[in-house]
């Protein structure tokens, strides 16, 4: 994955295989391309106008299927990011929730989700999605 658009385009190419309930963490060092990802999948779900929450920490997009999108960057480094992710009092039940810098407090929200990760050390992206759980059994993108 060399640019933005291509970040973009497997977002589109992720959402048309998520349903309410779905976890996707996305981590990567600062400017890998984890917002463009974000925006790609928010695209594919109805959603245009997604920034990064970094500094309200989380964003509730509504759409047919709605989608939270939340950055934890702020919360790495504080005592408890567990309590501080429960205080957002998310519905990610019925929404899509999208996790930038999603470490283990944000795995804890699902059992089964997409752990997405960006290395950007060369020119080139190179990006790994591992799932965990059943409910991606049988993910190909």
């Amino acid at each position: 994955m060399a640019t933005a658009q291509e970040m973009f385009d497997l977002g589109i190419s992720l959402s048309v295989q998520l349903k309410a309930g779905d976890l996707i963490l996305i981590n990567g060092p600062l400017g890998a391309g984890k917002t463009v990802l974000a925006q790609g999948i928010g695209k594919g779900l109805g959603i245009d106008e997604i920034t990064s929450p970094t500094f309200v920490i989380s964003r509730t997009h509504k759409a047919v299927l709605p989608m939270i999108h939340v950055d934890a960057y702020r919360l790495i480094d504080t005592d408890n990011p567990n309590l501080y992710l429960d205080d957002l009092d998310l519905d990610t039940e019925n929404s899509v929730t999208v996790v930038e810098w999603g470490g283990a407090e944000s795995a804890r929200l699902n059992e089964d989700r997409l752990e997405i990760s960006i290395d950007r050390t060369n020119e080139v992206r190179q990006v790994e999605i591992k799932v965990v759980g059943a409910r991606w059994n049988g993910f190909a993108i």
